[in-house]
């Protein structure tokens, strides 16, 4: 398995499942901040799918994502989960299929069933950590001397 550090340096697409079109919501702020840091956001959503989120268009599920972006000669990277625990076995089926590399699991998501299924797949899996922090901390310890 990768490293954290690892992930974040080699990830360019990230899937955000359960992203939220409103701003004062965790999964906005954390999408945005990782699309200012140079990643690709895909929201997906299936309240909005058709609309936009953070200038990208919104997906109902990660394979239609995968299928958009395979058009474009892209793949997800990264399968970024904001949704509830027992939610998260279906997410990582689909991550799976659409071959992404990491399945993760934002602060207070844990599900070992769908880590165990994503990581005997070949995926490497994170849980209950933010996307956001992480990538925080690995900018400050580059910056330093």
């Amino acid at each position: 398995m990768k490293t954290i550090r690892q992930i974040l340096e080699d990830a360019r697409t990230i899937a955000v499942v359960g992203l939220s079109p409103k701003p004062e919501r965790a999964s906005h702020g954390v999408a945005a901040f990782l699309q200012g840091h140079g990643y690709r956001i895909v929201p997906v959503n299936p309240t909005c799918a058709g609309q936009q989120i953070l200038g990208e268009p919104v997906y109902a599920n990660l394979r239609d994502a995968a299928t958009a972006l395979g058009a474009e000669g892209l793949r997800i990277d990264v399968v970024d989960c904001f949704r509830k625990s027992e939610e998260i076995p279906e997410i990582a089926r689909d991550a799976i299929a659409i071959r992404a590399s990491c399945l993760w699991m934002q602060l207070g998501i844990e599900n070992q069933a769908a880590a165990d299924m994503v990581s005997s797949a070949g995926l490497d899996v994170v849980m209950n950590r933010c996307m956001k922090i992480e990538r925080k901390a690995l900018d400050a310890a580059t910056e330093q001397p």
